[in-house]
């Protein structure tokens, strides 16, 4: 191999270590966008095919954006601590009821505004209330990061990364649920199933049971009445077979503006709590995965995939592990690219969606959305290590996998 793309991979490995790790607790999305210009400048990638790059990814960009507003109102206006109160209330001193109450809003929140809104922002709301209840929080912190990936294949828009897979052509929301209900099922059972034995010690015992009933406050019916909305819509536009991204953008932007009315200071500071870097992260993967398909690497991928159930089963598992190396961005990026050269039918492309959004149980590495929620839970004095991580995950993540694809290939 000579050295341009030696060179060209070793930008790509680095970006990605650099996303993972963050050296000097920089943001995630320096890294990619780092390795896309380095490409770039160094003359290993043209200017118009980074350029080409980023443009295919406008309407995850979009959907990202509505989802984040939505979430960032709701968290301001105190929408999921109002779920987390509630939660408390209702597991009426019962430690192993609160985290199954917690891991039901995480199915809900997670199905109907992603994974990201599980993992992100309603884990300083689960944390206040796994306090106020007096209980251990990592269970319920557990749950947060679990069943946002659990979950995330229930319906289209309940992970970016079914976007990213799909490359935006998302199948009808009909055909969606005929192949993903089985298999969604499985996953968030299996996964709740496990995750209550491996924390069945920490789960022993009562909590307190916190009796106030706050009323749900102005700004935050106003959120759920527009994540609500937002949810219908979207629901309306796959099954109409319509790319979801500008739906979502708008549907966030309108509940922004409406809040922005009701409180302009605290509609503002919403706004500004965004994570928009993250739009960054992703179209610098995109450019990133572009670089690797002109070296031919995609090519390489496409012609390990086959057609059939076992190779559907083989891919959906090499997938799930592969992105807990790589992030699963990055990895539905490549699978895209390779499945749509591979022309390997509908079962392949839906057991690597399960590989994707499932597999990074296993580690914290493994998805954005539980590098944020790692990010979140040391900004509330928790911490949990790669290895309490993976000790959980490996215990969690296989079995729901298993059942997931093989459920997949029995509907299938």
């Amino acid at each position: 191999m000579t050295p341009a793309p030696l060179t060209t991979i070793a930008i790509c490995i680095l970006a990605v270590i650099g996303m993972l790790v963050r050296p000097w607790r920089s943001s995630e999305a320096v890294w990619p966008c780092l390795g896309a210009g380095a490409l770039v400048v160094a003359g290993l990638l043209p200017m118009h095919v980074a350029g080409a790059a980023i443009a295919s990814g406008a309407d995850v960009y979009l959907f990202l954006a509505g989802m984040m507003l939505l979430s960032e109102m709701a968290r301001r206006e105190g929408l999921f601590d109002w779920l987390a109160g509630h939660a408390v209330r209702w597991a009426r001193g019962s430690r192993g009821r609160l985290f199954a109450l917690i891991y039901a809003i995480g199915v809900a929140v997670t199905a109907f505004m992603s994974n990201d809104a599980t993992a992100v922002v309603m884990t300083p709301a689960v944390f206040a209330a796994a306090r106020k209840a007096d209980a251990d929080p990592l269970p319920a912190l557990f749950a947060c990061a679990m069943v946002a990936n659990a979950a995330s294949f229930v319906l289209p828009i309940s992970n970016p990364a079914n976007l990213v897979l799909y490359g935006g052509a998302m199948p009808p929301l009909g055909e969606w649920l005929a192949a993903f209900w089985a298999p969604s099922l499985m996953s968030i059972v299996a996964t709740f199933g496990s995750l209550r034995i491996a924390m069945r010690r920490r789960l022993a015992g009562d909590c307190r049971s916190h009796a106030e009933d706050a009323p749900l406050g102005g700004g935050a019916g106003i959120a759920l009445a527009g994540i609500i909305a937002t949810a219908m819509l979207l629901l309306a536009m796959s099954a109409l077979g319509r790319p979801l991204g500008l739906p979502t953008a708008i549907a966030g932007a309108v509940t922004a503006v409406i809040l922005l009315l009701r409180d302009r200071e605290g509609g503002w500071t919403a706004i500004r709590g965004v994570s928009w870097s993250v739009l960054a992260l992703v179209a610098g993967l995109f450019v990133l995965v572009a670089a690797l398909d002109r070296l031919g690497m995609i090519d390489a991928v496409a012609s390990l995939i086959h057609p059939g159930r076992g190779a559907a089963a083989a891919f959906g598992g090499g997938i799930a592990l592969i992105s807990n190396l790589i992030n699963n961005l990055p990895a539905g990026l490549i699978a895209s690219g390779a499945l749509a050269q591979a022309h390997s039918g509908q079962l392949v492309t839906d057991a690597a969606l399960i590989g994707v959004d499932l597999g990074p149980n296993l580690s914290i590495t493994g998805s954005l959305a539980t590098i944020l929620w790692l990010a979140a839970i040391r900004r509330e004095g928790e911490d949990v290590s790669f290895g309490s991580f993976l000790k959980v995950g490996a215990v969690t993540m296989p079995p729901a996998l298993v059942l997931a694809l093989g459920a997949r290939l029995l509907v299938g």
